[in-house]
């Protein structure tokens, strides 16, 4: 019996990670490859959004589930219906229930109006009621080949506003051309929760398997350990069109790199 500590920034599975493959796949994946926990995107899927499987879930596999993503992607505005700060609570309710420590959250949509208008204050007081981490998320513009369209508010980019607590998604900053570590440093104490998945810079949002793509990602996490960082990484990586074997393998290697690069591989001896 192996007597290792847990590693000191908990290694997760997104869920999003084997779209359109169900939860409990994501769990049995996570158990069989080795990671320390689990994220969980609130999706169609109904046991997402289901406090008692995702237990039964998290019990049989022994991964605790670390952070819940609200269902706030464009694909999922109809989810828990149409009222966005709903959403909101009840995905933190969701968090306390399963023991997440981390609710992440994307900025609004330039249409939601009213609910842009008072997001940062919005996110500001339901964070003074709750002990779960309410983690914006680091977006992007949405560019076609001459022109940029902004359709996030109050912005894409967390630095300027007051969030508490940020998401870092780091193929996010490779769609919006930034660079994760300078987004790090930028962010300060304030990233809670880390997104690993790497992007060449394409318009389109790539969540490529670490190391191929142009993120400096080996220096991201090798950052994170230098300056004590409390959370944890999710993988989040982009599988819909691999086959099972391919899937499994990616994210195989996906889990060795962020082992790697944060220093939880064994010395040789």
């Amino acid at each position: 019996m192996s007597d290792s500590p847990v590693p000191s920034i908990p290694v997760l599975l997104s869920t999003s990670s084997v779209y359109p493959e169900n939860c409990a796949y994501a769990f049995d994946l996570a158990e069989r490859l080795g990671f320390d926990g689990i994220e969980i995107m609130v999706w169609t899927d109904p046991m997402t959004q289901e406090p008692g499987a995702l237990q039964a879930l998290s019990d049989l596999h022994a991964l605790p589930i670390r952070a819940v993503h609200a269902p706030t992607l464009l694909l999922a505005q109809r989810l828990w219906g149409w009222e966005p700060w709903g959403k909101i609570d009840r995905s933190v309710q969701l968090a306390q229930e399963v023991g997440a420590d981390v609710v992440v959250i994307h900025p609004p949509f330039r249409w939601q109006r009213e609910y842009a208008e008072g997001f940062v204050e919005g996110i500001a007081d339901r964070q003074g009621g709750t002990e779960v981490k309410l983690a914006v998320e680091n977006m992007f513009p949405w560019r076609a080949r001459n022109s940029e369209m902004q359709v996030y508010r109050p912005h894409w980019d967390p630095v300027e506003q007051t969030y508490q607590h940020v998401t870092l998604d780091s193929s996010h900053a490779a769609t919006s051309s930034s660079d994760s570590v300078d987004l790090l440093h930028r962010l300060g104490d304030r990233v809670s929760h880390v997104h690993l998945g790497d992007g060449s810079g394409s318009f389109k949002d790539e969540h490529l398997v670490p190391g191929r793509g142009t993120q400096p990602l080996d220096t991201l996490l090798h950052t994170l350990v230098e300056r004590g960082y409390q959370g944890a990484v999710s993988l989040e990586v982009g599988t819909r069109t691999r086959s099972v074997e391919q899937r499994e393998a990616d994210l195989a290697e996906a889990l060795d790199f962020a082992r790697t690069h944060l220093g939880q591989r064994p010395s040789a001896v």
